[in-house]
């Protein structure tokens, strides 16, 4: 009755659709106690972790006569440690030195900075694939290039390049906030509609963009400027 807990060298494809639904429920909830910390970027202590638990708890999903207690425990105890070095990574600067890497910078007041390109192991063109998928492909206009400790190249501009904003000109525009999503696929969302507004007023939005009814609309947001967009449900 628990050979998919125990292990059996004839074990049914049914107790390994009941693994495969254990193994996932648990890692989606270690994922969760751990934060999303793990998901945002990959740096040395993530990418361990993500290798372990793959194998500790993807062998057990392979190999029918392994017992899912011990997998299970292991995995526990991997994701203790991972989230203990988080922790005192995050209270103590010397110990978070040493399990994550310091920015590196590459461009200095507009020069390549040949050495570091070496200490990161970046070759000339590879910089430059980085420094044009950041948007920078004008090297005139860089001031720095940072590689960050997840590996990404961060620009920052000279001054004169950078973007004119409303209050270089003197503006003081309202803020736009965050966006809220009142329609999507096609339906009202009830709890958003009632902290901005009524029905009755964002049926008058749906017709004043032209649309027959909230059906014929993907998506419909507003922001805390007031400003609305939207997007037609187009059946392909």
């Amino acid at each position: 009755m628990f050979e998919f807990w125990t292990g059996s060298h004839a074990l049914s494809i049914n107790a390994f659709l009941i693994r495969a639904l254990i193994v996932y429920i648990y890692i989606f909830i270690m994922v969760k106690v751990l934060g999303q910390r793990t998901m945002k970027s990959i740096d040395a202590l993530d990418f361990i972790f993500g290798v372990v638990i793959g194998d500790i708890l993807g062998e057990p999903l392979t190999d029918g006569e392994l017992p899912l207690a011990g997998p299970i425990a292991a995995a526990a105890l991997i994701s203790f440690l991972h989230l203990t070095l988080s922790m005192i990574a995050l209270k103590t600067p010397r110990f978070r030195r040493i399990i994550e890497d310091e920015p590196i910078i590459l461009m200095q007041h507009g020069k390549i900075l040949h050495k570091q390109l070496r200490k990161a192991k970046i070759t000339i063109d590879t910089f430059l694939m980085d420094l044009r998928q950041a948007g920078a492909s004008d090297l005139s206009e860089i001031d720095f290039a940072v590689m960050e400790m997840n590996g990404t190249i961060s620009v920052i501009k000279k001054t004169k390049y950078d973007s004119l904003t409303p209050n270089d000109m003197g503006k003081n525009p309202p803020s736009k906030g965050y966006p809220t999503v009142l329609i999507e696929d096609g339906h009202i969302i009830q709890a958003n509609v009632d902290k901005v507004g009524t029905l009755m007023w964002l049926r008058e939005q749906v017709h004043k963009y032209g649309y027959a009814n909230h059906k014929e609309v993907f998506l419909m947001t507003i922001d805390e400027a007031g400003s609305i967009y939207i997007s037609p449900k187009i059946d392909n």
